[in-house]
């Protein structure tokens, strides 16, 4: 790819990308730039697993890419919300992603070489990698550039392209729309769209399942061989598992929070019936929602509101799933949060305390790496007596075919 010399001081516009479209412009209100930020120390995957069969199509949109068939084709566009249509001349090498899903993404297309930074490290983890042989990331080079926000920093970091929402520059971070056309014409263009929830006002266009999504970064890195290799596996394990789900009336209902502190007060409330990413594997293995016909509604920019532990009590779900916690070990969130639930007067008059059912809630950025193994605990934390218990070594789904589809392997076969 050529790439121009261009500065913050004289910028010309890159020539290797086009817009269609321009972004809706969003009205700047107060963020939530840091929901799942947890400070934990220890990057440690745990038995993490996230599935996924939701292949759901919004009627608003184009959901089909517009790329060119093969690798070698060029030009090639990609039309996604809420940018709409670019055009590429080659294929992007050096890029970023805002958060955890995308960058996941971009590893499981064989890309992390060109992952130049990251918008949030402190939701990306990238422990899970360590249990694929050969499927590694930079883990310097983010730690570097952990948190890409500005346009000081675009500009530094010459990407071809950035796997970014504008709207959460412009919702989160007070950019202005002329920031990032700026950007978008000088660096290089923004492909992306926020996924893990579906509760923003501002958020007023089209909204795409994890792998409509996956879809399309796919598109932006023509490949569409490895994409297809990973949809193949997901559809295969999510189907599997769900042959085996007991009945509905069987299954437990599910109060899914966040709340990052070792000795929780309040708590946080996600709806599982927004369709955002960040709750598919809740939905891929059946669950109830213990919150359904109570009126609450779901964490979101605008609503930051909080459930003490008398309102809990008064929903008494089966299970409870507690986020920010994911850089703990499950042993470590047992001797830490779950123990100061069991010693709570209150809290501890809880079923799922009671019953050892409050469980880490995994990530609230998942890609399709992470969703396999966010699913794979989930399956284990809700019916330990068909998948085994979370703790237990057992895995669901194949590691070495993961990453043979991350390294390229699998062409070999």
């Amino acid at each position: 790819m050529v790439r121009d010399a261009d500065t913050a001081g004289g910028p010309t516009r890159r020539e290797f990308v086009t817009y269609g479209s321009a972004i809706v412009g969003c009205g700047a209100l107060a963020g939530c730039a840091a929901e799942d930020g947890s400070t934990d120390a220890a990057d440690t995957a745990g038995s993490g697993a996230n599935g996924r069969t939701e292949t759901e199509s919004d009627p608003a949109g184009d959901a089909t890419p517009t790329a060119a068939a093969t690798e070698s084709a060029t030009p090639y566009s990609v039309t996604m919300a809420p940018v709409g249509e670019v055009t590429f001349d080659a294929v992007p090498e050096q890029w970023i992603a805002y958060c955890g899903e995308y960058a996941d993404m971009g590893v499981a297309l064989g890309r992390a070489d060109g992952m130049t930074g990251i918008g949030g490290a402190d939701r990306y983890y990238t422990g899970v990698y360590d249990e694929l042989p050969g499927v590694d990331v930079d883990r310097e080079r983010l730690e570097r550039y952990p948190q890409v926000r500005t346009k000081e920093q675009f500009y530094e970091l010459e990407n071809d392209v950035h796997v970014y929402d504008p709207g959460m520059l412009i919702n989160w971070f007070d950019w202005d729309q002329s920031d990032v056309d700026e950007i978008a014409d000088n660096v290089g263009p923004f492909v992306g769209n926020l996924i893990f929830r579906r509760s923003d006002e501002w958020h007023d266009y089209r909204y795409y399942s994890l792998y409509e999504a996956f879809e399309k970064v796919g598109t932006v890195f023509q490949e569409r061989e490895r994409f297809e290799a990973f949809r193949e596996l997901h559809d295969e394990f999510i189907a599997d598992l769900q042959t085996q789900l007991p009945p509905a009336d069987e299954r437990p209902n599910v109060f899914l929070t966040f709340e990052g502190t070792n000795e929780p007060e309040t708590f946080s409330p996600y709806r599982l019936n927004d369709r955002g990413t960040s709750k598919k594997q809740w939905r891929d293995l059946g669950v109830a929602d213990a919150l359904a016909g109570t009126g609450v509604e779901n964490l979101s920019t605008e609503n930051r509101g909080e459930l003490d532990y008398e309102n809990l009590l008064e929903i008494d779900p089966d299970v409870l799933l507690i986020r920010g916690h994911e850089r703990k070990s499950a042993t470590a969130f047992r001797d830490t949060v779950v123990a100061f639930m069991e010693d709570h007067p209150v809290g501890s008059e809880l079923t799922a305390v009671q019953n050892g059912r409050v469980y880490r809630g995994g990530y609230l950025h998942q890609g399709p790496i992470h969703n396999l193994f966010l699913t794979e605990r989930a399956a284990k934390q809700l019916y330990p007596d068909t998948f085994g218990e979370v703790t237990e070594d057992t895995e669901l789904f194949d590691r070495q075919r993961v990453a043979d589809v991350v390294t390229g392997a699998f062409r070999e076969e």
